[in-house]
């Protein structure tokens, strides 16, 4: 369960560390915390925890540099990102850092809690019954749910644990049009609301990743939502 997991929180505003851990050990987390990156990597090579909520804007190695050693190290512990910058590439650079999820400051503390759940819900262990699940393809895209692994023709296109849950959703659904809510309650557990562009970003990147030139698969519905939908 979600509530008996480890946190480990960094970041170099004291107040900050201090108050997520209340609220999260009051949540039944259990949490432990440190002040930049250098500490944050030495936590986790001692003592792996369950998820990792970094702040982007820390001395010595920042939050984007923790995430880039750890998914280097192939650790794939969820990350959630914490960052003032609010701009589509900020939010991009944390994406190919190897975040799984974003959260802009100032935050509503039940929304980052909602995130948690939905990132450790996600890296729950299979059901026995996916282990007899073969890959899923569509046109020349191929993803196997076990080994959580994606090729686009020959070409293994390496995704985050959130851009692969939302390409499998996806796939699964193929030639279905899945709307915002829908999209945001199946992947993170919670609807942001009209204006969030969270699923934006991750569709833009995810489309970056697998067509790097090549025939669209994921197509925009205006208005209501996404599709894969191979061309041709």
């Amino acid at each position: 369960m979600e509530a008996t997991a480890t946190v480990l929180v960094a970041d170099d505003d004291r107040a900050i560390r201090d108050s997520l851990e209340r609220a999260l050990q009051l949540e039944g987390y259990r949490v432990r915390t440190v002040p930049d990156g250098v500490q944050a990597l030495a936590a986790v090579h001692a003592d792996p925890v369950d998820l990792l909520v970094l702040d982007v804007m820390m001395p010595g190695v920042d939050g984007l540099g923790v995430a880039r050693v750890l998914r280097a190290e192939r650790d794939r512990t969820p990350i959630l990102m914490l960052t003032a910058r609010v701009e589509t590439p900020d939010r991009v650079a944390g994406l190919d850092a190897g975040a799984d999820d974003y959260l802009a400051k100032p935050f509503e503390l039940e929304e980052l809690l909602a995130r948690l759940r939905a990132l450790l819900r996600r890296a729950a262990p299979f059901h026995e019954e996916a282990a007899e699940e073969g890959p899923l393809r569509v046109g020349e895209l191929s993803l196997d749910p076990l080994s959580r692994r994606v090729w686009r023709g020959d070409r293994e296109v390496e995704l985050s644990k959130t851009e692969f849950d939302l390409l499998e959703l996806l796939v699964r659904n193929a030639g279905i049009v899945l709307d915002h809510s829908t999209i945001y309650d199946r992947i993170w557990g919670y609807d942001f609301g009209p204006e969030s562009k969270n699923l934006a970003v991750y569709i833009s990147y995810l489309r970056r990743k697998l067509e790097g030139g090549g025939p669209p698969l994921i197509q925009t519905v205006r208005g209501v939502g996404y599709t894969l939908r191979p061309q041709g």
